[in-house]
């Protein structure tokens, strides 16, 4: 059984552990797919609660999220093993089974058929309201500079934004191992 929680009590830890890494999760045609963010931000729009990511264009979980609509925030409570997060970040889904190579452990999700993961319990359920492609040109020059010029290993892999609702959001509980 997983513990309910009320997102906005778990806000200032999921912000925080954000900057560090934590998982976006997709499932697609039964396979599941996780990447590493350290970008994203909790909000209200349209008065949801919301988890908004970017997902770069190149990126394997992309089409999973454009196919799909639903993604799982997946967030560590303690320490998280840096391997999955390394793993998860800079491995592709295309290429491997990330969490079966990492031994990580999927709970079926409640209300969307996307799984949470036991090893990063904060879990939050998501469908996308709203999504928008980046536009180059409205990008500050200095974060463009640092993350889309050419040279880094980005050039010209630009986002797209996902706003998702968090229709629910709960902890794993050590019960379901």
């Amino acid at each position: 059984m997983n513990k309910q929680i009320d997102v906005w009590d778990y806000a200032g830890h999921i912000m925080k552990n954000i900057g560090s890494g934590i998982l976006l999760t997709t499932c697609k045609d039964g396979k599941v797919n996780s990447m590493t963010i350290g970008w994203g931000q909790l909000g209200v729009i349209w008065s949801k609660p919301v988890f908004t990511v970017l997902v770069r264009e190149s990126r394997y979980t992309k089409s999973f999220l454009d196919e799909t609509g639903v993604f799982t925030v997946n967030v560590p409570l303690g320490q998280v093993d840096k391997t999955i997060l390394a793993v998860c970040g800079t491995k592709s889904g295309r290429d491997m089974d990330k969490l079966a190579q990492l031994g990580l452990n999927t709970v079926p999700g409640q209300k969307i058929p996307v799984p949470a993961i036991r090893e990063l319990p904060l879990t939050l359920e998501c469908r996308v309201i709203y999504r928008q492609e980046q536009d180059p040109s409205a990008i500050d020059k200095a974060c463009f500079d640092r993350f889309y010029t050419m040279g880094t290993r980005n050039e010209g892999d630009y986002h797209t934004v996902y706003y998702g609702e968090i229709i629910n959001a709960y902890i794993v509980e050590e019960a379901n191992q």
